[in-house]
């Protein structure tokens, strides 16, 4: 059955619409504003595919890989700074995710956290599977390294790391199933 609106029910469903438009755009404007309220800024990667193989990459693989890999280090850099390992945004699968789990129950006990700030990423991609199911990554990450104890900091310094990535798509993103720290490339 076919209803049809009155006046006052046309300007209810206005209303609502207008509501609806508020809060998402209010829902933009905070995903786009600066980090604040203890948040992390999001890490900027550079992502570089000069001397992929064998398979040739995709330029949306690319920028989807850049988009995911962002995520998952801002999400671990408020994981660790915060004892929240809901905040890894499920971006770490498998070990890496143990791992960070672990990481997490271990600095809730000690009360000592870690905290990633003013972090860059230049992220080279070397291998890219022909069935385009693995990506090996060599990340070296630069950033400001805090340990805390509480809001006591123990240790401060500038870092360079590096780490070799393996990542695979996942039904809505690209996922990092291994993360192991190395010396140097």
């Amino acid at each position: 059955m076919i209803r049809i609106l009155n006046q006052s029910g046309i300007s209810r469903i206005a209303a609502l619409a207008l509501a609806v438009l508020a809060l998402l755009s209010l829902s933009v404007a905070q995903n786009n504003a600066p980090a604040q309220n203890g948040a992390t800024a999001a890490p900027r990667v550079e992502f570089k595919s000069q001397n992929i193989g064998p398979r040739e990459l995709e330029a949306l693989t690319g920028k989807s890989i850049t988009r995911d890999y962002t995520a998952a280090w801002k999400g671990l850099a408020d994981a660790l700074d915060h004892d929240a390992a809901e905040m890894l945004g499920g971006y770490f699968v498998g070990v890496p995710a143990d791992q960070l789990r672990n990481t997490i129950i271990d600095q809730k006990r000690t009360g000592v956290h870690s905290r990633y700030r003013n972090q860059s990423h230049v992220l080279e991609a070397v291998f890219y599977s022909p069935e385009g199911d693995v990506m090996e990554l060599h990340d070296t990450m630069q950033c400001d390294l805090e340990v805390m104890d509480g809001d006591k900091t123990l240790h401060q310094e500038r870092a360079t790391l590096h780490y070799v990535v393996l990542m695979t798509p996942a039904a809505d993103r690209w996922v990092i199933r291994q993360l192991q720290s190395v010396s140097r490339f």
